[in-house]
């Protein structure tokens, strides 16, 4: 049987039936991988900014379609009820406690034209006794992104309260709580831009300043703190759509590879019994020139 199993013929389609197995599986593989990839978000058309005040209303949450729209806000900040938000990275993606050596947002509410606060995140500093904590004062724009009000669960959870003046996550509900007797807008903006302030004699002016990425924020410009960053913060997505057709083709890689075995069993069975009939026949066939005894 060995011998048969490793003949020449058969030894060929083995290495041909190993071939294909590989092929068809890394095949199907490929396909499933296309599929899981087209049910992910994916980036959207980034419109350009709009006045904040288009975006979002007072009483109301904050709609679908402004979540990460570029926005330009004016208005004054409130110094009296900044709040530290704690163990964070620069970065929304990231929740609170995930990093070891994470520091803190600087969550200011913005006063806009109607009284309402809005809640700014104006960028991230290593130590809460940094500089750049220092409230920027009068009139002042920037540009950045709405972001929802994040979930209580956002953050890990803590064996200790933290300090005074310190939250978890940026929720609206907690935030109504802490700045008690205002009007709370719903979500809150990351800023994309330095804050700047407004220039005398033009209050009602609403070009914000260029956006900048976080690192070149870093650097600051002249007059400014050095050392507050920018959040980073994504741009809109939209929900993927999964390709069922690419799940499709990889059953169908797996069903050929699968056929494959099945041929292969096939013809080393058929092998194998060929072998076996003509060892039996050879057996049985009296050898040519003798003749029975009596």
């Amino acid at each position: 049987m060995l011998r048969t199993l490793f003949s020449p013929r058969l030894v060929g389609l083995h290495l041909v039936t190993i071939g294909v197995l590989i092929s068809f599986t890394l095949l199907g593989r490929w396909q499933l991988g296309v599929f899981e990839e087209s049910g992910k978000p994916h980036a959207a058309t980034d419109p350009a900014p709009v006045a904040l005040s288009t975006l979002v209303q007072e009483g109301k949450r904050v709609p679908v379609e402004a979540l990460s729209r570029r926005v330009t806000a004016e208005g004054t900040f409130d110094a009296s009820r900044q709040l530290l938000v704690a163990e964070r990275a620069p970065t929304v993606e990231t929740g609170g406690g995930a990093q070891k050596d994470a520091g803190f947002w600087l969550l200011t509410p913005l006063q806009l034209a109607d009284g309402s606060l809005m809640p700014v995140v104006r960028g991230w500093v290593a130590t809460a006794s940094d500089p750049a904590v220092a409230v920027p004062s009068g009139q002042v724009r920037f540009s950045g992104r709405v972001q929802p009000s994040e979930p209580s669960d956002f953050a890990r959870r803590r064996t200790a309260p933290l300090p005074e003046g310190q939250i978890a996550t940026v929720t609206t509900a907690q935030l109504i709580n802490v700045w008690h007797g205002t009007r709370l807008q719903d979500g809150f903006v990351v800023a994309t831009s330095q804050v700047t302030p407004v220039p005398p004699g033009g209050p009602g002016q609403t070009t914000a300043a260029p956006p900048q990425t976080p690192e070149s924020a870093q650097a600051g410009s002249q007059g400014q703190v050095q050392d507050m960053r920018l959040v980073a913060v994504p741009g809109p997505t939209a929900a993927g759509g999964f390709t069922w057709r690419n799940l499709a083709y990889a059953a169908q890689w797996w069903i050929f590879a699968a056929f494959a075995v099945f041929m292969w069993f096939h013809f080393v069975r058929d092998a194998v019994r060929a072998a076996r009939a003509t060892e039996t026949t050879d057996t049985s066939t009296p050898a040519l020139g003798t003749s029975p005894q009596a």
